[in-house]
């Protein structure tokens, strides 16, 4: 007779077998109707995100869909926000969020997950969803009466413009905004792969946003407080063939490094950026270049794959790396430089 632990081991693979069900919708007229139809006048729907600027504007646009079919909806985030852009754009466009423990999902008579899967969140998989939407590769081990998968779209923003589109909701200068600047996020300004509906889409909602809270956003990425990081940093740089490089130390955020590393990529002569800093216990290291002969995510995986996690694309990579696999030594810039110099070197 097997044992409890055989019995979860056997589930746990049963459960990884399951395939959602995604419907081949011949219009997006049909599309609509399957959505809505998960809906009753009573519902309490909960909408669960990781909160970036695509995942927020589709919750934001979901609720606009549903608002006036339902009793209540809510938009419930995982993770902490902590990039200036993206407080900027919960402030200047008032998109209504709670923290997840600030809620009870089991309360709520419906659950919808937007630009996510289950498997993307440990917090996801306590759940049954009723809807999911999504434009990233489709993953096993769960279902949901509706699913919405579409991993050749750019941005879950240009799935539910659709939607809004279909049902001829003219979206408000604020939802119009957030959509355009999830889709230019997720497309990285339609440098990544996209389709021509997310282009039609970015179109569609041009007319509706507003330009300067769009540019306010956008421009929003640094706190008077993370200054004195640049500082360090331009007293740190080192130049070696083409390569710059710079150690930062302790941050209290990473995305300090993302923003000095993209600084420095625009500087010309310059054709790999190396950004280093301590975050918690871990080394993270932001790699930037052109992607012309060049692959960064690549690079990222040979130098630092079997010390931690890396990967990345062609032209962006990041690296995080557990101190104490560096053996307790006091990073510098020149270690960073001892390890890429003996890669570049082979």
């Amino acid at each position: 007779m097997p044992n409890k632990n055989q019995n979860n081991s056997n589930n746990n693979d049963e459960q990884k077998k399951i395939e959602p069900k995604v419907t081949k919708f011949k219009s997006n007229r049909e599309r609509v109707r399957a959505l809505l139809s998960q809906f009753k006048k009573e519902d309490r729907v909960l909408i669960m995100i990781w909160a970036d600027p695509d995942a927020m504007a589709s919750a934001l646009a979901m609720k606009r869909l549903i608002r006036q079919r339902v009793s209540e909806v809510t938009i419930a985030h995982v993770n902490e926000i902590r990039r200036v852009n993206n407080l900027a754009m919960i402030q200047l466009l008032k998109i209504p969020l709670v923290k997840i423990r600030q809620v009870k999902p089991a309360e709520y008579t419906k659950r919808v997950l937007i630009d996510s899967q289950p498997p993307h969140n440990p917090e996801f998989m306590k759940w049954d969803f009723d809807v999911v939407i999504d434009h990233h590769p489709l993953t096993t081990g769960w279902d949901a009466p509706f699913v919405d998968i579409r991993p050749e779209y750019g941005a879950a923003s240009s799935m539910l413009t659709e939607y809004l589109r279909t049902l001829k909701i003219k979206p408000s200068v604020a939802l119009a905004t957030a959509l355009i600047y999830g889709i230019k996020t997720d497309t990285n300004n339609f440098e990544k792969e996209c389709t021509i509906q997310d282009v039609l889409c970015f179109q569609y909602l041009f007319k509706h946003m507003n330009r300067h809270l769009l540019h306010k956003i956008e421009a929003s990425n640094i706190r008077r407080s993370e200054l004195k990081y640049f500082r360090r940093a331009f007293e740190e740089v080192k130049i070696r063939k083409k390569r710059l490089l710079a150690h930062i130390g302790r941050v209290p955020n990473p995305d300090i490094l993302v923003i000095i590393a993209d600084f420095f990529n625009h500087v010309h002569e310059i054709g790999w950026v190396f950004i280093s800093g301590e975050y918690k216990d871990r080394l993270v290291v932001i790699i930037r270049c052109d992607g012309y002969r060049k692959d960064a995510g690549k690079l990222a995986q040979k130098v630092f794959g079997s010390l931690g996690f890396a990967g990345g694309h062609r032209e962006k990579a990041r690296a995080e790396v557990p101190l104490e696999k560096l053996n307790g030594t006091n990073f510098t810039t020149r270690s960073l430089i001892r390890i890429l110099e003996r890669h570049f070197k082979r």
